[in-house]
């Protein structure tokens, strides 16, 4: 049974879009809820069990579907897949849900997100967990990740889906047993018009990675970087398999914000889960000094 609620909202440009709603426990009251924000080709069910411990934390949590991904609508304008189309979604959702502030959790794409929306709209953002992702990334694992993503085919059966994303996984998550693939494909996975499983995106959030706008590193996300860890507590949590966030570009993160936390997280590569122990743990611990 659901642990959560939907909200449906609508975008500036008219989209319908969808969050996942977990309420704090009951009696908790007056700690800032927490927005968790997916990856590139995932979706607000990433969060299904992360969330819900949060939540036992005493915080409202939300997960959104970004625009293009899980129950939100696909955009007619694929110019419209870009980090400051997704922060403008996440600003109208504060507004009409009345949340001044919150604590943000960014998984890759959600990472960037939570940087961009920073450069213009700070006061938004309490504190942030940045999941295995800076504003300078390796090009071995965009080249990775273009290589697949918008390019699967719908497939016949849970088996087929389950080991497609073992297929392209496998190096990220050593460690997984034929449960966490079966998991992991019923979140990535829905049953399309025909009948047959697709995945839950728009193929079209690939064309920025298949024409190259979307590149390792930016002169504005760095300087949203580093306002952001100037201004905010920001955690990041990093895979030590990560082929996105190597050692070398955590190490730049490191430097260009020393009061960052860091946490690495063991025999994991792109990107944490966020229930590791080790991950969670260091979560817990960086939400009990946030308000």
């Amino acid at each position: 049974m659901a642990n959560y609620t939907s909200i449906r909202y609508t975008s500036n440009d008219g989209l319908a879009l969808h969050a996942r709603d977990y309420p704090a426990d009951a009696g908790a009251t007056g700690r800032l809820p927490v927005i968790c924000i997916h990856g590139l080709t995932r979706n607000a069910s990433d969060f299904d069990e992360f969330a819900p411990i949060v939540a036992r934390q005493g915080r409202r949590v939300l997960a959104l579907d970004v625009r293009g991904r899980g129950e939100s609508q696909r955009d007619p304008n694929p110019d419209n897949y870009t980090p400051g189309v997704y922060a403008g979604d996440v600003a109208r959702f504060m507004a009409d849900l009345h949340i001044p502030r919150a604590v943000f959790v960014g998984t890759s794409m959600g990472g960037l997100i939570t940087m961009t929306l920073a450069a213009k709209h700070i006061d938004l953002i309490a504190a942030a967990v940045i999941n295995d992702i800076g504003p300078v990334i390796s090009e071995k694992g965009l080249a990775r990740i273009a290589g697949y993503t918008g390019r699967t085919a719908a497939v016949d059966s849970w088996a087929a889906a389950a080991g497609y994303v073992r297929d392209i996984n496998a190096c990220a998550f050593p460690d997984n047993v034929d449960a966490d693939w079966d998991k992991w494909a019923r979140r990535a996975f829905a049953p399309d018009a025909a009948g047959r499983l697709a995945p839950r995106y728009d193929p079209n959030i690939a064309i920025a990675l298949q024409t190259g706008k979307l590149r390792p590193t930016s002169l504005p996300l760095r300087m949203a970087f580093r306002k952001l860890t100037q201004e905010r507590p920001v955690l990041l949590v990093r895979g030590t398999l990560s082929d996105l966030l190597e050692e070398r570009q955590a190490a730049w993160m490191r430097r260009a914000a020393p009061d960052m936390t860091c946490v690495e997280v063991p025999n994991v590569g792109h990107a944490p889960m966020l229930t590791e122990p080790v991950a969670l743990d260091a979560i817990l611990k960086f939400l009990a000094n946030v308000p």
